[in-house]
């Protein structure tokens, strides 16, 4: 690995958190982050709920299999995206659109000393309904992913996943 890129290899999954508070200035940091990600023609689909409320945070964290660390994360940021904003209002570039300002959350989380955790709600009808029904997002706006923020209770190493043989050089 890199040293150079150690930012990147450092970013970890991280699904236990402290018993503290996120400052609202942090929470903003990640939120520009997130919106300076590229986006298809710029037209930045993205739509972000920021969630503290500790049994809100658990109602969301009881619909996602795999989302139980959110109930005991200081933050929960639910990343939507509005299809009538999506280039061509295609859900391709919604969700590619997206994914680049949740990695890019991510990456400032893990930059700022915090641990994040990605939760997929899209395409599971059943998670994109529960978001949509605790938190009152409109039919036309579409729950991707629940990303859980606090300060980590666990680390991880450094490491890169890299496989060579996932590389074709000039054809498959």
């Amino acid at each position: 690995m890199n040293s150079e890129l150690n930012h990147l290899f450092s970013r970890r999954s991280i699904r236990a958190y402290q018993s503290k508070d996120v400052a609202e200035d942090r929470v903003r940091d990640l939120l520009e982050a997130a919106m300076a990600a590229p986006s298809a023609a710029a037209k930045d689909p993205w739509e972000f709920i920021v969630v503290r409320n500790r049994d809100r945070l658990a109602g969301i964290a009881a619909g996602l299999p795999n989302g139980r660390m959110l109930a005991d994360a200081a933050v929960g940021i639910v990343v939507c995206g509005d299809l009538r904003r999506a280039h061509d209002q295609q859900v391709s570039y919604l969700l590619q659109d997206c994914g680049a300002a949740i990695e890019n959350l991510l990456l400032a989380a893990s930059t700022l000393g915090l641990g994040a955790c990605w939760l997929g709600v899209h395409p599971r009808e059943d998670r994109m309904q529960h978001i949509r029904s605790l938190l009152g997002v409109p039919e036309e706006i579409l729950p991707v992913s629940v990303i859980a923020v606090g300060w980590p209770a666990e680390s991880h190493g450094p490491r890169t996943r890299y496989r060579n043989e996932a590389v074709h050089d000039e054809t498959w």
